[in-house]
């Protein structure tokens, strides 16, 4: 049964019942319609190595079929399988002394092959967990700040330090402090997801994360003020060290499982024999969360904006070309496992069903919000590569600026799918809608990413700016159209420090 409100959504894809205005421009209605296929209800989230990916991905498939491209994936077909492995905790219950702790809304686990499922452990709060500050925390669970602030330890600095002095658990409270990306609670599950051949490591502190609100409980007894704590943690400002009284238990049932799923990639080829071995990739991920602990009652996660909407939108500049080439071969590639560590993504880097050599550039979609007017967009890799002087040409006929990243702190580029490319050696891109600070348009920002962001209610009832989602959809278009077409291939500046060492 569909939700109401996205029975709603489904009824104005219809021209039924609207509450709302759906867009008046033909392409962008188009373009929503699919969205909507990709991540209505029926599609349950698309969780990876679901039967709904499954769906999903043979949807994709047809429509890639449909527009006239040519199958690009394994033995002449539209897929790569990628085989992986998922541990999933099924069960969990948390307590310190009597007090219960909510598993997914108070503390969540990140689950590794061999960990204990069983904990008793004393706690030891070391406000940031830097190295000289933990003493002897040997067999304790070690209670962190999760601080984002510069000239303070990293997660991997916390983590190594705690390592290194013998925890048996860290525990970073989520730092309500970073306010351009919120902690938002409750998570949707507790599971871990790798590729086949490359287990995350077994040994070490198990890792859990708290809930800023839950530190109270957990250090009760302590006679220290935990909304005091939290305040001055997030503050980045001088924390003390102490032991708390209570112990840190938790009992877990996990669940492991051999998974796979399929990234889709089709080839629209070239019409340039001279330009036949440089093939640009254009992407984004078709996988979602699925299922997940409810949010306001509501326990789909959908995946709508992120990133049912931009699968959608390499279905619709495929539909535009009609299997009409452009000057080099253009790779569609609808990935797998992007939200379990771009997993499609890598595995495709290191299994090309293109030869590397002749991966020219990756244009990656994800992270796009149109919710708010397009008139500044943050282009990743702004200054690294040609690709983000297409962008400034490309945006700067539409009157749009373009930015490097003002948020570095969050590590978006590393998020998302083009990463792997880079890494590769591989020029790439990717585009977020940008905001004046103190703007409408950074408060709609900010409240997405608290509201919707990995939540249910990234649904097909969420508000859209739809002049803004035609404004993007035209300038990729254009972008893409202008890669593939132009005399000279993407190539890399020089003194860019992502570009691969010779």
């Amino acid at each position: 049964m569909l939700k109401p409100l996205r029975l709603t959504a489904a009824l104005c894809l219809l021209g039924v019942g609207a509450t709302r205005p759906l867009p008046a421009d033909p392409d962008t209605r188009a373009w929503w319609a699919i969205t909507a296929a990709l991540s209505g209800d029926d599609m349950a989230g698309r969780d990876t190595g679901s039967a709904a990916y499954e769906r999903a991905a043979q949807a994709v498939a047809r429509r890639f079929a449909r527009a006239g491209l040519k199958p690009a994936g394994e033995g002449g077909g539209w897929f790569q399988r990628v085989p992986m492995e998922e541990l999933r905790v099924e069960h969990a219950t948390f307590s310190v002394g009597d007090r219960p702790l909510g598993f997914l809304h108070d503390v969540t686990v990140a689950p590794t092959p061999g960990m204990p499922v069983s904990l008793d452990l004393p706690l030891a709060y070391r406000a940031y967990c830097a190295a000289d500050a933990l003493g002897d925390v040997r067999g304790k669970a070690v209670i962190c700040h999760g601080t984002h602030r510069p000239g303070l330890p990293s997660d991997a600095q916390r983590y190594a330090a705690a390592r290194a002095a013998g925890a048996a658990a860290v525990v970073t409270i989520a730092d309500p402090g970073f306010s351009v990306e919120p902690p938002r609670w409750p998570f949707a599950y507790a599971r871990t997801v790798w590729l086949q051949g490359s287990a995350p490591a077994a040994a070490g502190p198990v890792r859990f994360t708290l809930n800023a609100d839950a530190l109270g409980g957990v250090i009760a007894g302590s006679g220290r003020d935990a909304p005091g704590l939290v305040t001055s943690g997030a503050a980045g400002a001088p924390l003390p060290s102490f032991d708390a009284p209570g112990r840190f238990r938790a009992t877990l049932s996990l669940a492991q499982r051999s998974i796979s799923a399929p990234n889709i990639l089709a080839l629209l080829p070239g019409k340039d024999s001279a330009l036949r071995d440089q093939t640009i990739v254009l992407s984004a991920h078709l996988d979602g969360y699925g299922p997940g602990e409810p949010v306001a009652g509501d326990g789909l996660y959908n995946g709508t904006l992120d990133d049912a909407a931009y699968v959608a939108l390499l279905i619709r500049f495929a539909e535009h070309r009609a299997g009409k080439g452009l000057r080099r071969p253009v790779l569609f590639a609808a990935f797998t496992g992007e939200e379990k560590g771009l997993l499609g993504a890598r595995w495709f880097v290191a299994h090309p069903t293109v030869a590397r050599a002749k991966l020219a550039a990756d244009v990656n979609l994800d992270q796009l919000r149109p919710i708010f007017p397009l008139r500044l967009m943050t282009v990743h890799a702004l200054d690294d590569t040609t690709l983000g002087d297409d962008a400034r040409a490309v945006a700067g006929a539409m009157g749009v600026a373009v930015q490097r990243d003002p948020e570095p702190e969050r590590g978006l580029l590393r998020r998302a799918d083009q990463w792997p490319f880079l890494e590769a050696g591989v020029p790439a891109t990717a585009f977020v809608f940008g905001y004046r600070p103190g703007s409408e348009s950074e408060r709609i920002y900010r409240e997405w990413y608290r509201t919707g962001y990995h939540r249910p209610q990234d649904d097909l009832a969420q508000p859209i700016d739809w002049q803004a989602a035609t404004d993007f959809n035209r300038f990729f278009y254009a972008f893409a159209t202008r890669v593939a077409d132009q005399p000279g291939a993407p190539a890399w500046k020089p003194g860019s420090p992502l570009r691969p060492k010779p």
